[in-house]
């Protein structure tokens, strides 16, 4: 007898070997309907492999994760088909699933038009309409790579040539057309449904190296309902709206130069913002008990390669050799650096918890290709800490940043954040009872922030285990941003030390803490959070005075030196416009609130205000406008 054991612990007898379809039937006719694929014993399997020894076995429908993914996945495949259909020449590489789709990329001479994808979308429909069957079948490696050199796909047999040996060579066959891939699959092409959409074409570079071949990378998305697709549509179209690049040079904040590819151009607005957020977190630190540092941005090889960096993530490094023979590199994380502050004089227990923080910029190497405005760069500022404390502290210390970056988090306007918990990698460093304390630690910090929270098994740094802070935006996208770390390797290996109540030397664990992340990628999420329209404690322009005509500059000076007194960002405008050429262009670059100055205001001592998407105009005392909105201000730093 075979025993099949379900997820909720039942488990159902078969008297011979069964496929995953057989188990889906025996548990219902509807899940048979639903089901997609299958996990047996935790890998993930076509519902037609079969299973002959007892398992556990869970089914995917396309309400799950695995489920949702693998139809983008044989949607993938099925572009390549349609592909390769209608423009048979075409060499077609890789074509994973990527976040809400997938992508496809492509060897072919003539590049892609938007007529084309229309056609290729026709074809695709055409195809999960046939309902071809899919099938796997596991090749000999000598024999894949002559049959796809054969076949004129020269990447196919390029790839093949790097699976490790003990691998297998593993093909799936969507009716004739085949390729290679690990799986798993849908049973057929009908079961992808009908609800995608090809989004755009781009340039990528083969496996990402800029030394090698252009292709044409083809990106979609594909849905289990019509109406997950319109929304996520609109979320599209709603995005480039919002887009932080186009809402960067309205507003005039940044630029980016070919120069220094990756590196922010600040201007004076942009800047403000900056340094407004900065001023922020300095306030919500130090009333945490954070003690600000900074350290040098150019380190010796050799502390790198004592911390572990050099070996795991020299490649992202900027180096630099001296006349006399000595590498440096430009840091591109803080905490070796950290780790020397404190190692410098004699720590107690008494000493701990130190909470070290730093706004430090970091240097790290992306390709070109992945460079993306603010929220992929080279050069960046982490609002970096670092919390060295004892075992029995980690619990405590864990809960006191998960409350402040979710306060942080709640200041700005993010209020739906998810939490991801990474336990124990299998490859890691530490005992396995400082392990467990630092898992339950950072687990009831999770469970004591009562927000909705997922389990990454197994993927925890080989340090530590993590949480992952993700925000929701206004359209509903996430952001993973803020990470909070239990490092049990570090420390040690850079002789970090204190006393303990027994006199004994021991070494402190090392929180690694990170509220923004990068103050240049949160600054793009929240331009795209806001549509630019932030709220009016942290705009970097918070106030125009606009006088009605020459006449009236005076006083509009004067209501201008007043906000400034009370330390609101204004501007006045003098500029020979007319009043309505000024409104509109204060609102493209979204400042907040313009005040206007007439015979009416100056007679009064009052201004009238006008809000940022609003055409009604209210008049207020001048000593009541500055009350009000001084308050504001003053609410951010509570």
């Amino acid at each position: 007898m075979l025993t099949i054991t379900l997820p909720d612990g039942n488990s159902i007898k078969f008297s011979k070997k069964v496929t995953g379809l057989e188990v889906a039937e025996k548990i219902s006719k509807s899940l048979l309907k639903q089901a997609l694929i299958m996990s047996v014993n935790g890998e993930l399997k076509d519902l037609s492999h079969i299973i002959e020894n007892d398992s556990s076995i869970k089914i995917f429908t396309s309400k799950d994760r695995e489920g949702l993914e693998t139809i983008r996945h044989d949607t993938a495949h099925v572009l390549a088909m349609a592909v390769q259909e209608l423009f048979p020449k075409t060499q077609v590489t890789i074509g994973p699933v990527i976040e809400n789709g997938f992508y496809y990329d492509f060897a072919r001479k003539d590049p892609f038009t938007e007529e084309d994808l229309i056609k290729i979308e026709n074809k695709m429909l055409e195809i999960i309409e046939r309902d071809e069957p899919t099938h796997r079948e596991v090749w000999k490696r000598d024999k894949a790579i002559e049959h796809f050199k054969k076949s004129g796909e020269i990447y196919k047999a390029e790839i093949i040539k790097d699976i490790p040996k003990e691998e297998e060579v593993s093909v799936y066959f969507h009716g004739k057309w085949h390729d290679l891939c690990r799986g798993p699959h849908l049973s057929s092409t009908g079961k992808i449904g009908k609800y995608f959409k090809l989004t755009k074409v781009a340039g990528a570079y083969w496996r990402g190296d800029s030394n090698n071949e252009m292709l044409q990378r083809i990106y979609g998305t594909s849905w289990p309902s019509q109406k997950e697709l319109d929304n996520y549509l609109k979320q599209i179209e709603e995005a480039e709206k919002r887009d932080h690049r186009k809402l960067g040079k309205e507003m005039d904040l940044f630029h980016f130069r070919e120069e220094s590819p990756g590196s922010v151009f600040w201007h004076e607005k942009g800047w403000k913002l900056f340094q407004k957020l900065v001023s922020y977190m300095r306030v919500k630190q130090d009333r945490a008990g954070y003690k600000e540092i900074n350290t040098p941005e150019v380190l010796d090889r050799a502390l790198w390669e004592k911390s572990g960096h050099w070996e795991k993530y020299g490649e992202h490094m900027y180096t630099s050799q001296t006349p006399d023979e000595k590498v440096f590199a430009i840091k591109p994380m803080n905490c070796p650096g950290h780790v020397q502050v404190f190692n410098q004089g004699l720590k107690s227990y008494r000493d701990l918890p130190l909470r070290i923080s730093e706004f430090g910029k970091v240097h790290r190497y992306e390709p070109s290709g992945a460079l993306h405005g603010l929220l992929r760069v080279r050069a960046f500022t982490q609002d970096d800490a670092h919390i060295f404390c004892t075992e029995d502290q980690i619990t405590d210390e864990c809960l006191k940043v998960t409350n402040l970056i979710l306060d942080i988090y709640k200041d700005l306007g993010f209020e739906n954040v998810i939490l991801k918990y990474s336990d124990r990698p299998d490859l890691r460093v530490g005992d396995d009872n400082v392990w467990d304390k630092a898992e339950k630690a950072l687990l009831d910090a999770v469970k004591a922030s009562k927000l909705e929270y997922t389990i990454n098994k197994g993927e925890g740094a080989f340090y530590g285990p993590k949480i992952e802070f993700v925000l929701r935006d206004a359209i509903g996208r996430d952001w993973q941003c803020g990470t909070l770390q239990v490092d049990l390797n570090l420390p040690e290996r850079l002789d970090a030390t204190f006393v303990d109540k027994d006199g004994v030397k021991k070494v402190p664990v090392m929180l690694h803490r990170a509220l923004f992340g990068s103050l240049e990628r949160f600054i793009g999420i929240l331009i795209e959070n806001y549509a630019g329209k932030f709220p009016f404690w942290i705009s970097p322009l918070q106030v125009i005075v606009i006088p009605i005509s020459e006449e009236f500059d005076k006083y509009a000076k004067e209501v201008n030196n007043k906000i400034i007194n009370v330390g609101i960002i204004s501007e006045v405008d003098l500029k020979n416009h007319n009043l309505n050429y000024k409104i509109r262009e204060h609102s493209v670059s979204k400042v907040p609130i313009l005040l206007i100055c007439g015979k009416k205001e100056v007679d009064s001592n009052t201004v009238s205000i006008r809000k940022l998407d609003s055409n009604k105009q209210e008049n207020m005392d001048l000593k009541l406008f500055l009350k009000k909105f001084s308050a504001l201000n003053k609410a951010s730093s509570n």
